[in-house]
């Protein structure tokens, strides 16, 4: 007895047979598509939003190499965890990770967690309504649970970083606490090879309405926290929202508890009314961790020279970033410009780093080549004590006061 396949006609069997080959190669290629997608695509949407462009940049001289060295440096922000990338290994994307940190002598780096980032985002008006995270999510494969909870983002970038410093040996060392920042100041002091990085969050969005996530985001090692990004949300409006009102009955409270807890509040891009009342409310410093200020740069974002003074009152600090949308360039020139505004306002004591890295922005060099930005520093006058301050020292200084004893 024939089987059914042995009794089919001739053309039959073919017709089947070349079916199934062309099902087989459309299913290869849509698998190798796919690998493609999740391999490639997170490095190409990178490569375009991070950029270093080429511009006018100080000769650093053997002096100030050898000045910059001896410095502790801290940088208020940076958005590298947000990208598909080993903090680990040297990338030839992005502006920042654990071996050009140790080349730029950046003694602690803060990163933030950006878990929201609305489609068309720009500095005037932006709705709350739509994600441009979401896809990043999906794109870069990350754990399914990031991919519908804006909590769970956070908690996932903690997860990230708890991972780089395990397989550190060491070399990264989280900061939670004013007792782990002086032991990172002493370890770097007594010659040895440790970086430093302090969570941080780029919006309260995160919270999802529920006041009681920020004691959990808390133990997940987060430290510092600005209220908005560039869209109003359950805490403040933002300074790109569309109301831009100030802090709500829960911002109100979830700021009494970060101050309890020992979190660095940060009104950067908060609305004005939001960052009045944040600096009127602040009973410890506060700080904006990167941008610019609008006597150099107008933008939206930028701080008036009120608000500067508000931030100093409390004893802050204001990080001065490294791009366009801060400085209205990306020349040390500019960063420097900025800084002897605030300098000159309210004091030296009161100026610092938040060079927004990885942050969707162009710069004119990573965080290996910071000593460009010591060199302009030297060059326009600063003191050596001057330059130790705006360079790290007034950032330790707050960080010191802020964060809970241990």
């Amino acid at each position: 007895m024939s089987s059914p396949a042995a009794s089919e006609p001739a053309p039959s069997r073919r017709r089947f047979v070349k079916t199934k080959r062309v099902l087989v190669t459309l299913l290869v290629l849509l698998v190798l598509a796919a690998v493609a997608f999740f391999t490639l695509a997170p490095g190409i949407v990178e490569r375009s939003m991070n950029e270093i462009v080429e511009g006018p940049q100080p000769e650093v001289t053997a002096e100030t190499q050898k000045l910059h060295d001896s410095l502790t440096i801290l940088d208020m922000h940076s958005d590298t965890l947000l990208w598909k990338r080993d903090l680990l290994e040297r990338s030839e994307r992005g502006h920042v990770d654990l071996p050009r940190l140790q080349e730029g002598n950046v003694a602690l780096q803060v990163f933030s967690s950006v878990s929201k980032s609305p489609k068309g985002q720009n500095f005037d008006s932006n709705s709350a309504d739509t994600d441009n995270i979401t896809l990043l999510t999906f794109a870069q494969l990350q754990p399914p649970r990031t991919w519908s909870s804006i909590f769970e983002r956070s908690m996932y970038h903690a997860e990230k970083l708890r991972d780089a410093e395990k397989r550190s040996d060491g070399a990264l060392r989280i900061v939670r606490t004013r007792e782990d920042l002086t032991t990172l100041v002493a370890d770097r002091a007594a010659g040895k090879d440790v970086t430093g990085a302090l969570l941080s969050l780029e919006g309260l969005q995160s919270l999802e309405g529920d006041a009681d996530n920020l004691k959990r985001l808390y133990d997940a090692g987060h430290r510092m926290a600005g209220f908005t990004h560039f869209f109003d949300n359950e805490v403040a409006g933002s300074m790109h929202g569309e109301e831009k009102d100030g802090l709500t009955d829960l911002g109100r409270e979830v700021f009494d508890e970060m101050e309890r807890l020992g979190m660095i509040v940060d009104v950067a891009h908060a609305s004005h009314p939001a960052v009045a009342e944040m600096l009127a409310r602040a009973t410890k410093p506060v700080v904006s961790s990167h941008g610019g200020v609008q006597a150099t740069c107008k933008v939206n974002r930028n701080l008036t020279d009120d608000e500067i003074r508000g931030v100093a009152a409390t004893g802050g600090v204001v990080g001065i970033g490294y791009f366009d949308g801060a400085v209205c360039d990306t020349t040390a020139k500019a960063v420097v410009d900025a800084m002897v505004h605030v300098r000159d306002l309210v004091g030296i004591a009161h100026v610092g780093l938040g060079s927004d890295y990885d942050g969707s922005v162009a710069v004119g060099w990573d965080t290996a080549d910071l000593a460009v930005l010591t060199q302009e520093l030297v060059d326009r006058g600063f003191s050596d004590a001057d330059i130790a301050a705006v360079m790290g020292g007034n950032v330790q200084r707050v960080m010191t006061e802020v964060l809970p004893a241990r």
